[in-house]
Order: C-alpha cells, then sequence, then structure tokens
C-alpha cells in the first residue's frame, strides 16, 4: 500500500487542514517541524519515513485567492526525488498542460473545481494526472456527468471525504468500496487515523492513502507504515 503524506498551503506556510473548512485553517504546529515552513514541515515528514510521493493542496490556487508556485518551487528543488502530486484548482486543458510543462509536479484535477468533463477525459490515459473525486458529506463536488463516467477517469482516483479530513473518525470506507468498482487504482482521502485504517483500506483493495494528522500526532509510525504488505 502507498501512504502519501499530505501538506496543505496557504500564504506560503503549511497549514493544519480539518474537516474541509478552509476559512479556519492556522498555521500548523506539529512537532516533526520547529515551523510552517513548506520545507521544515516537508523535511519532518520524511524523518519518519523515506517517502517516495508528497500530495500538496495550494489552497490559495484552488480558492483563486492566488497561489504558492514559489513554495512549490522550493519544494522541487529541495527534494528532488520525490514526486509531487499537486492539486492547484485548474480547471481546463490548457492550464493543466501549462502546468505540467513546468516540472514541478503531477496535477490532481479536482472535481470541486470542475466544470465539465473536457479535461479529465484529455488526460485520461496521461500517468501525470490524476482525478480528486471530492466529497463533503454524502454530496459530490463537481459536475455530476464526470462522477456518472468512470471509463474517463485516470488511473488513480483520490477519493477525498473533506469533512473527514483532520477528523480522527476513519475512513468512508463505503464510498471507498463502491468507487473502487468502478475504478483502476483508488487512493483514500480523509480520515486515516493509524495503521489499522490502512490494514482495513488494503485489504478492501484500495491502492493507497493520504495521510498528515495521523503522522503529525504521532498515531502513525515508521515502525507502522515497514510492518504493512507491500
Amino acid at each position: 500500500m502507498d501512504v502519501i503524506p499530505v501538506i496543505d498551503l496557504k500564504g506560503g506556510v503549511v497549514v493544519h487542514a480539518r474537516m474541509g473548512r478552509r476559512e479556519l485553517y492556522r498555521p500548523i504546529e506539529t512537532p516533526l517541524s520547529p515551523t510552517s515552513d513548506p520545507l521544515d514541515v516537508a523535511g519532518g515528514l520524511m524523518t519518519v519515513f523515506p517517502f517516495t510521493t508528497l500530495y500538496v493542496a495550494d489552497l490559495d490556487a484552488i480558492a483563486g485567492t492566488g497561489d504558492n508556485r514559489a513554495a512549490l518551487a522550493r519544494l522541487r528543488a529541495t527534494f528532488p526525488a520525490l514526486t509531487l502530486w499537486i492539486d492547484c484548482g485548474i480547471a481546463d486543458r490548457a492550464g493543466a498542460t501549462d502546468w505540467l510543462r513546468s516540472g514541478l509536479g503531477h496535477i490532481v484535477l479536482g472535481s470541486e473545481t470542475l466544470t465539465d468533463t473536457s479535461v479529465v477525459s484529455h488526460f485520461t490515459d496521461d500517468d501525470r494526472a490524476l482525478l480528486s473525486l471530492d466529497f463533503r458529506g454524502d454530496a459530490f463536488q463537481g459536475p455530476p456527468t464526470l462522477f456518472a463516467q468512470s471509463q474517463i477517469w485516470p488511473a488513480r482516483v483520490i477519493v477525498m471525504t473533506l469533512d473527514r479530513v483532520g477528523s480522527y473518525a476513519g475512513p468512508d470506507l463505503a464510498r471507498l468500496r463502491a468507487i473502487k468498482a468502478r475504478a483502476r487504482s483508488v487512493y483514500a482521502a480523509g480520515g486515516v487515523r493509524d495503521a489499522g485504517d490502512l490494514r482495513a483500506l488494503q485489504s478492501d483493495g484500495i491502492a493507497g492513502a493520504l495521510v498528515a494528522s495521523s503522522l503529525h500526532n504521532g498515531q502513525l509510525t515508521a515502525a507502522d507504515l515497514r510492518s504493512l504488505p507491500a
């Protein structure tokens, strides 16, 4: 199972995400890092385990209030061996193409910012593109046609349950199972508390999980991650 740490950027620093209420996010305080600077936090996460992929949400870009491209460039330069999965709110084909040409990282197409299926369908077979299916409660955030047309989804699909992010409520196993039946490879995001949750996801055939709080609070340790079956 792939375990992928997450950082959320807002105003140039890493913030503590909780239940998708982005207006309340504040700079993170974590024993893994002396500051909320992205390089410090990413470096702290790498002391827990030799992760190969990092998910980054540029919350300013998603909200349309700016961007954190300078911080992303610093991450790319400092951790050149780390694959970055980046959601920066891009919702059009030209923007996605330009982003991939920049070399900063793979692109995550978040359903909450998409207006139709055209961008996703263009990148269906591009391994540098991922789709995030975003949910608030039971409501899908995005075009209904996108959720219905699973044949256009790229190989890797993130199931993002926003109200479980930072909630310690556990992953939404029922939803993940339902989407796993329609997708090639599914990654869980939101609610993962510990190694027990990861084992439950793995037993359901989930390819990986995006995690943050459980790493910062020590509920998910290096020993836990090493013990997971490949």
